[in-house]
């Protein structure tokens, strides 16, 4: 691949982190405010945004910090809820251009997030681009960053109706990621619908937030690729 084509894909992946970015950075200030709120240290705040990189995780892993948790307790929570992030890889994976080398896939796999893999899922062409997904993750990366620090340092101003409104940003972010989607394809339709169900029922038997999003994942994923695979053999 030339570097025009590279450049070309690299900013085709900048352009579609954009929404992302919008909704990362309010998000990140809510993490950000929330963790210098509790009495985390600041650099401990920003490490977990560089190093760690998962926004559910981080609020979660602040909680039982606060909680008294035991530093065990605190990466077998994480890690649960952050399971699904081997079927996302694993995924784009096999989407991925054939040339990328397994240095380049074990970078792109550090900037995967829900955001980044759905926007990724929904690409035309059959095999990803590296460099759209480099742009893609690394836009993504530093909004995250940035609202990181921006809520650590300079949000402590702001009036709290402006900090409880950040919270819901993420939703916004999805719904705005989704519905373009649903409204083209059938097939984004019906797993949406799926994924929602599924998700609604293990909440109402009790199963824990985590595994509730990984069941949903798993069983959504595989119907919707039994359905549709049948309706393109036919």
């Amino acid at each position: 691949m030339n570097q025009v084509s590279e450049k070309k894909n690299f900013l085709q992946g900048v352009k579609a982190a954009m929404p992302i970015a919008v909704g990362y950075i309010p998000i990140a200030i809510a993490f950000g405010l929330l963790a210098k709120s509790v009495g985390i240290p600041s650099y401990v705040s920003f490490l977990m945004s560089l190093l760690i990189y998962a926004g559910a995780s981080q609020f979660i892993g602040i909680n039982l910090i606060v909680l008294g948790a035991s530093w065990w307790e605190i990466v077998v929570t994480t890690f649960i809820l952050n399971l699904r992030h081997f079927l996302m890889t694993a995924t784009l994976s096999q989407k991925l251009e054939k040339q990328a080398s397994r240095k380049w896939r074990l970078l792109l796999s550090f900037g995967i997030t829900d955001e980044t893999f759905s926007v990724s899922s929904f690409q035309s062409p059959k095999f990803l681009p590296k460099y759209f997904l480099l742009g893609l993750n690394t836009i993504a990366f530093v909004s995250w960053n940035i609202g990181t620090w921006l809520g650590l340092f300079c949000a402590s101003g702001l009036p709290d109706t402006v900090k409880s409104s950040m919270g819901i940003a993420l939703y916004v972010m999805f719904i705005g990621l989704l519905i373009p989607q649903v409204k083209k394809s059938k097939s984004a339709l019906v797993v949406s619908l799926l994924a929602i169900t599924i998700n609604s029922l293990s909440n109402w038997l009790g199963i824990s937030n985590g595994w509730g999003i990984i069941i949903a994942t798993v069983f959504s994923a595989a119907i919707g690729a039994q359905l549709f695979a049948r309706e393109e053999s036919n």
